[in-house]
């Protein structure tokens, strides 16, 4: 889909905040077709941004390293 979105998984380095939010933000401007959305759109582009962000950091605890 989006190449460019760095791969934020690492046992030694775990991701920051501002990656998350990085991934998650390039990720809804690919899928929404929107660098900037309109005033209008703008609540729900960052609410999704919001869950999105989410939704990564909930995985990226969950996911187990191999030993």
């Amino acid at each position: 889909m989006c190449r460019s979105i760095k791969t934020l998984r690492s046992a030694e380095i775990p991701a920051t905040e501002e990656e998350i939010r990085a991934a998650a933000l390039q990720y809804v401007r690919k899928v929404s077709g929107y660098r900037k959305p309109s005033r209008v759109n703008a609540e729900a582009f960052e609410r999704a941004v919001e869950e999105v962000a989410e939704a990564t950091r909930r995985m990226l605890s969950a996911l187990q390293t191999a030993r």
